[in-house]
């Protein structure tokens, strides 16, 4: 551990609001390799240059103070910009709902993030499929703790972890799958997605298009995964979250008043293409919620299993 750190300041062309920005990159609250706190965000991860780890702290006058540590510093410091919404373009944001046009104006500082790194998204993604979040996230903690590296930074820093690199997850055995939560089929899409992982950074130079088929020529990564995936990791803000548990309920009941299914969600969000995952995000952020019936589903814990 070093306390000697790369620094820059950001100056965003946009009202930028860094907690709501980054927020969709944590994975619960005691996510491993990203935190909030007091002094800004912090973050680890593996850089095309090595592990590396990104502090972030809002500035009066909408300036970002940004500090990265460790082999991938430099490249944390090139990507911060974009980490922080640099792409993320608002031509052509006219919503016909009145919502969303609320939504905005009480969240202008929103900005889709680009992460610039695949892997890094897709797996936390995969994990995700088809189990609560909660479920998920205990299992991304237990891997990244298990089998990532601490975290280069201050030695004041509270531990954070970089999360495995593709070769190391690609040769996780079954059992630490098991002792995390994760059943086999999940496993084994990370594991295909791991061997084909330099393929998978490829998307990151692609057209939004391209880049969704790239991700889902894995088998196991669909829809919905390619989505989250692109959401975060290629800063792009027209991908819907097709085949979400919750969210074609939740756009149905805020935009028209009912449920609807996937394709009544890509109907009702047709008028805003182009920023339809903006859309969304601004809908969650709204505080509406749709009405539920019957239990709440407690997850499955395939440890005891």
């Amino acid at each position: 551990m070093t306390d000697s750190a790369l620094a820059t300041t950001l100056r965003p062309g946009l009202p930028t609001d860094l907690r709501l920005t980054l927020s969709a990159l944590r994975r619960g609250a005691n996510d491993p390799h990203f935190r909030f706190a007091p002094d800004g965000a912090w973050r680890a991860c593996g850089t095309p240059a090595g592990p590396g780890t990104i502090h972030l702290a809002q500035r009066a006058g909408g300036e970002i103070a940004v500090n990265a540590w460790g082999p991938g510093a430099e490249w944390l410091l090139a990507s911060a910009p974009d980490l922080v919404g640099a792409r993320d373009s608002l031509d052509g944001w006219d919503p016909p709902y009145a919502v969303l046009r609320e939504a905005h104006a009480r969240n202008p500082g929103l900005r889709v993030p680009r992460t610039g790194l695949v892997l890094d998204s897709v797996v936390p993604a995969i994990l995700e499929q088809r189990v609560t979040g909660h479920e998920a996230w205990r299992s991304w903690r237990q891997l990244v703790r298990r089998f990532g590296t601490p975290a280069p930074g201050p030695a004041g820093m509270a531990p954070l972890y970089v999360p495995p690199t593709a070769a190391l997850l690609a040769r996780i055995p079954s059992w630490d799958w098991h002792r995390a939560g994760v059943e086999e089929a999940r496993a084994r899409v990370v594991r295909f997605a791991a061997e084909v992982a330099a393929r998978l950074e490829e998307a990151a130079s692609m057209a939004p298009a391209d880049a969704l088929a790239r991700l889902r020529a894995v088998p196991g990564i669909g829809p919905w995964t390619a989505a989250e995936t692109a959401q975060r990791a290629l800063g792009d803000a027209d991908a819907v979250s097709v085949g979400d548990f919750h969210l074609p309920a939740l756009v149905g009941h805020v935009l028209a008043g009912h449920r609807v299914d996937d394709d009544g969600m890509l109907e009702l969000l047709e008028p805003v293409r182009g920023h339809r995952y903006r859309a969304t995000r601004l809908i969650e952020l709204s505080g509406l919620r749709h009405p539920r019936f019957g239990p709440r589903y407690a997850g499955r814990d395939i440890r005891r299993e």
